[in-house]
């Protein structure tokens, strides 16, 4: 129950979904959490249902100046910073033929540039602080070839190599922050249930010799929690720059993933 006890931590996307599970985990190990989303609505609620050791601000991940504010609020209300979650994500489908340059750049802003606004500004606050622990949300996306979201894959593949990069920047000047990705596979999250749908609105079709689309069975929210935990508290003080895949073997088998039973 106080594996993160004392800790203040940052988790963005916060209002559903992985965001959420992460907010309502973490505070239940006793961190004071600042979740952030552009859902209002439903940001407020999660903050209001975990009571006085949540606090929900509203953040576009794309505003890099919007990054600025939220550090400077938290270490102003706590005095210090000492886990950020870059959660926040978005799926288009298409693939490399199909995909628009517009959701191409949504998708990139979201998971791409939100990560590295989030990690830049977070550093001095963390450095500030006395150490910390950066988790970047990327996906399995960004280990095998996924055609239906060639938009995603890249952003996660992205957040991934940037994970590694900010990692050594922090290893080697010696600021006690580590970073470290985690590569879930589908998880029971509204963004994941409303994909099929959106696939189809698209006109897309898995492609000759694929697996239906939702064959293999959808993880729990709170398996990937679980796992930002570890990486938030001090049990992983020595894992730093890694990728944690959590997805039941899917990225290593092939075909699909049986129910289990």
């Amino acid at each position: 129950m106080d594996r993160l006890k004392g800790k203040v931590a940052i988790i963005t996307g916060g209002a559903k979904g992985l965001g959420e599970a992460d907010a309502r985990l973490f505070a239940a190990e006793g961190a004071r959490v600042i979740l952030t989303d552009v859902d209002e609505t439903g940001g407020a609620r999660v903050a209001a249902e975990i009571g006085p050791s949540a606090q929900f601000i509203r953040q576009d991940v794309r505003d890099e100046a919007g990054w600025r504010d939220l550090i400077a609020t938290v270490m102003d209300r706590y005095g210090r910073l000492d886990v950020l979650v870059n959660n926040a994500g978005v799926v288009e489908p298409g693939t490399i033929e199909t995909t628009s340059a517009e959701d191409y750049r949504f998708v990139m802003a979201v998971s791409a540039d939100g990560t590295f606004f989030g990690c830049k500004h977070a550093i001095p606050a963390m450095r500030a602080s006395g150490g910390g622990s950066i988790i970047n949300m990327a996906s399995i996306a960004s280990i095998q070839g996924e055609s239906l979201v060639a938009a995603y894959c890249a952003a996660k593949g992205a957040v991934e190599a940037l994970t590694r990069s900010v990692a050594v920047h922090c290893a080697q000047g010696r600021m006690n922050i580590r970073c470290n990705s985690v590569h879930p596979s589908g998880m029971d999250t509204p963004m994941v249930r409303r994909f099929g749908g959106k696939v189809a609105a698209a006109g897309l079709a898995p492609p000759p010799g694929a697996s239906p689309h939702g064959a293999s069975p959808l993880g729990d929210a709170t398996d990937i929690a679980w796992a930002v935990v570890y990486l938030a508290s001090d049990e992983s003080r020595f894992v730093n720059g890694q990728r944690i895949v959590v997805d039941n073997s899917m990225s290593v088998t092939s075909g699909h993933v049986p129910s289990a039973g």
